[in-house]
């Protein structure tokens, strides 16, 4: 095998068919067009619902759009009209991975199954982000984020934490960790693939991906049987686990370790009973009794500013952090001079602030290679790659089956 250039993204020369739309599936491909993979998302005349989400300067560019949707190239086919589904065939001889988020049964429907895009190229994986597995009983439900969370048990969670009322955490968490997930298992397709010489079929649920997320941190006495108690971490669910007051603000500490602990008890100078107190004696102790520990931080916080926090429990190795507000974290000296943030110019939208790729590479580095697409913006190039006529180009577009930026 050639050697790659030594700027080659790591999944250079990889084919994904896009047909996911919103923020799960778009998020999972886009880490992967970040890596370098050729990422043709595939729309319907209306496009891709966040192309609406406002702010925006132009109709079908929202900023949600935007921050899912950069390395693509956007395709837009009907595939209720014949000759949309020839061209996607087509496609689908020639690529890697064809990830979707409508349900199998649809896919079928469409003549989209796995058996037949298998026969067309054995070497294709497929892969359903689902809101269920498909043998359980929740299996033709339509999820959503929201939906989710309340299964999950999130809400709950957070009055078990001290909210007054259950309600949703304000982070799309399991769209994102879902599409994590989808991108760790498409990846490990295709090494598999180029093992085994052959596709195959993936089925990814955001029910059962959360519940494991979820109940790994939280199954607590639950995790054996019989019982030794109930679910739940005690830490992480104690209502005095918080950010902390200070004299003008508030601050992120986490007194964790028995190191860190007798660090902060010199820190504030507190007397010896504290040392010998059996419920702070270590970090089990505090574990089960998360309250008492959290309380005596809260009151010693109370007593600095926040900036004499910062700098007196950073020279006792304590961690720390300031408690940013959306704004400021967008100012956040450390994220500044990691150059985390680009503002790049659009074709169609101007200066426009994105995000860089967190990881560091030192052969293959991920790259800002393509804008975000406007709609159908790639029509007619993927179209020719896949060997349509210019014939029948024109008349899919006649009959919109296709549009063209």
């Amino acid at each position: 095998m050639n050697a790659l250039p030594l700027l080659a993204g790591a999944l250079d020369g990889v084919r994904i068919l896009d047909m996911t739309s919103v923020l799960m599936g778009p998020y999972a491909t886009q880490i992967l067009a970040d890596f370098g993979a050729d990422v043709i998302k595939i729309e319907s005349p209306a496009g891709d619902t966040t192309r609406q989400i406002p702010p925006r300067r132009n109709a079908g560019m929202g900023y949600v759009f935007l921050h899912l949707n950069r390395n693509k190239r956007s395709l837009v086919l009907d595939l209720k009209q014949p000759a949309a589904l020839d061209a996607l065939l087509k496609l689908a001889a020639t690529a890697d991975l064809l990830v979707y988020n409508v349900r199998p049964k649809a896919m079928a429907r469409l003549g989209l199954s796995h058996e037949r895009l298998a026969a067309i190229n054995p070497r294709l994986t497929t892969v359903s982000l689902v809101g269920f597995g498909q043998d359980g009983p929740y299996a033709a439900r339509p999820a959503y984020e929201d939906l989710i969370q309340g299964l999950i048990a999130l809400p709950a969670m957070l009055v078990d934490a001290g909210s007054e009322t259950p309600h949703f955490v304000p982070l799309s968490i399991s769209d994102r960790a879902v599409g994590l997930n989808a991108a760790i298992a498409m990846v490990s397709a295709l090494y598999r693939r180029e093992r085994s010489g052959r596709g195959q079929e993936i089925q990814i649920p955001m029910l059962e991906t959360m519940a494991q997320f979820t109940l790994g941190e939280h199954m607590g006495g639950l995790t054996f049987d019989p019982p030794l108690g109930p679910p739940g971490y005690a830490r992480t669910l104690n209502k005095e686990r918080r950010p902390f007051a200070t004299r003008d603000g508030h601050i992120c500490v986490i007194v964790y370790t028995d190191k860190h602990w007798r660090a902060f008890l010199d820190l504030i100078g507190e007397p010896d009973r504290m040392r010998k107190d059996p419920r702070l004696a270590n970090i089990g102790a505090r574990t089960e009794h998360a309250g008492v520990a959290y309380a005596l931080i809260g009151e010693a916080l109370k007593q600095r500013s926040t900036a004499e926090w910062i700098e007196a429990l950073g020279k006792a190795d304590i961690p720390a952090a300031p408690l940013n507000t959306l704004a400021s974290l967008v100012e956040d000296p450390h994220l500044a001079a990691a150059g985390f943030f680009q503002i790049n110019e659009h074709p169609s939208e101007g200066r426009i602030r994105e995000m860089s790729v967190p990881s560091k590479w030192s052969e293959s580095p991920p790259t800002l290679r393509r804008p975000a697409p406007r709609l159908g913006e790639h029509s007619l190039e993927l179209l020719r790659e896949a060997g349509v006529s210019e014939e029948n180009i024109e008349q899919m577009l006649a009959s919109r089956a296709t549009l063209a930026a």
